[in-house]
């Protein structure tokens, strides 16, 4: 995670001051149900709220954990030095670190999810305006790089949108996946807390309590958690890709917005180069590089060992700060993204035609000629196209095997674009609905 590619809200979720101040707000409610079970006094539990307004000395907790070499006893020491020891002696009671820190890393997913989802927002937005926009500009539909048969930009807008709405669904659930806290002792057994401490902590900060832990949360939650982020990555990178495609010179149907003043190369003036999307290539591979760490954290030792702690303390800012990121950039690409329909066109007709042969196929089958003639007889037609830049209806036209079998007018007909768009309003009725 680097300020080059953080935004503010996101980042503020992993502040050390929000971690310190979610650590305080779970230890005050906790102190708030021990003493209506009557564990504690509700004094003890009512004085620890005099520091709900107070801003956590991060330098000062620092300086404790550099002599205890604990995070968690360093917080508390701090906090008794806020509102007094005696009033603190209380605080934590019956608790274990984990349940502190596993609570408090899942109230930071799920903030950052919700930031991941409304930027999943705007780039819906974007990717359906754009799709309508150009619903029915015919292009050339590739396999293999190759030309293959017509289809339209609004298509390829529609497949990305229906691709990043499955996401979306995805992480709506990845979201309730780590919406969990966990209140239940050393190993999770409440031998010392009881287990309304959890369920008074989990409402008043919108999680619903772990069912059963050991002294962490299940870490399969977390594995699920970033293998959606890891799949959204690589959505991005899919799009990212195609307009990388698009851009390419030879092809040049669409490029990202080049602004006045930009430019594209310190030694060619010339170049506009579709820096924005190879950009967000990378960021996904960094996305991605978050979920192998996150599914070996799965295997703990017994009922705990601090081997994914480091690795959470990496992965948690830097997978969700950095699809932020890119999620922001993708919108911005497509929202800007200059599209060309004359050269998408002008593409399609380069082949004379040939973009047509699998019409001429089955209308050859059809007419009664056995499909491996009806191929033999339209592939022989199209590598004319290819080796020495025939028109395909022209050659068809003039093939007496072909002619025999259908008209003139049968040929001419299977040269109809609109065949190839016949469909398009059902496509999008199923994607964006009626």
């Amino acid at each position: 995670m680097i300020p080059r590619y953080a935004r503010p809200e996101m980042t503020a979720i992993w502040d050390p001051a929000t971690k310190f101040r979610i650590w305080y707000e779970i230890e005050a409610h906790a102190c708030d149900a021990q003493a209506k079970l009557g564990v504690i006094p509700q004094e003890n539990a009512d004085a620890v709220w005099k520091a709900k307004d107070v801003e956590f000395d991060v330098a000062r907790i620092d300086e404790i954990e550099a002599v205890t070499k604990h995070d968690v006893i360093a917080f508390l020491t701090h906090l008794a030095e806020i509102i007094g020891n005696d009033e603190a002696r209380f605080v934590h009671q019956g608790m274990t670190s984990s349940d502190v820190l596993d609570t408090t890393f899942n109230i930071q997913l799920v903030r950052a999810a919700d930031i991941l989802l409304a930027d999943m927002d705007r780039l819906l937005a974007a990717l359906k305006t754009r799709a309508l926009e150009h619903k029915m500009d015919v292009r050339i539909g590739r396999s293999h790089g190759i030309h293959a048969e017509p289809t339209t930009m609004g298509l390829t807008f529609a497949r990305f949108y229906a691709e990043m709405d499955r996401n979306k669904n995805r992480l709506e659930k990845a979201r309730w996946e780590v919406a969990t806290g966990a209140i239940s002792g050393a190993v999770g057994t409440f031998a010392n807390i009881d287990p309304a401490v959890e369920e008074h902590v989990c409402e008043q900060l919108g999680l619903r309590a772990e069912p059963i832990s050991t002294q962490v949360i299940p870490r399969d939650r977390h594995a699920m958690f970033f293998a959606t982020l890891g799949v959204i990555a690589s959505s991005i990178e899919n799009i990212a890709t195609e307009i990388r495609h698009m851009q390419r010179t030879e092809v040049l149907e669409a490029e990202e917005f080049f602004s006045k003043g930009q430019k594209g190369s310190s030694a060619m003036p010339h170049k506009r180069n579709p820096v924005l999307t190879e950009n967000l290539t990378g960021l996904a591979r960094l996305v991605r590089m978050a979920v192998v760490p996150a599914m070996e954290n799965v295997a703990l030792w017994h009922e705990r060992d601090i081997s994914h702690s480091s690795v959470e303390r990496g992965i948690g800012p830097d997978a969700t700060v950095t699809l932020d990121f890119a999620l922001n950039r993708l919108a911005g690409v497509i929202e800007k993204l200059v599209i060309y329909p004359d050269n998408m066109l002008a593409n399609m007709n380069k082949f004379r035609g040939l973009v047509m042969s699998q019409r001429v196929l089955l209308a050859l089958t059809q007419a009664g000629v056995s499909r491996e003639d009806a191929y033999r007889l339209v592939q022989r037609n199209a590598m004319k196209v290819w080796e020495e830049g025939k028109d395909f209806k022209t050659e068809l036209l003039g093939d007496a095997e072909v002619t025999a079998a259908l008209s003139p007018a049968e040929i001419e007909e299977k040269f109809d674009l609109g065949y190839h768009t016949k469909h398009v309003d059902t496509i999008f009725a199923r994607v964006f609905g009626d």
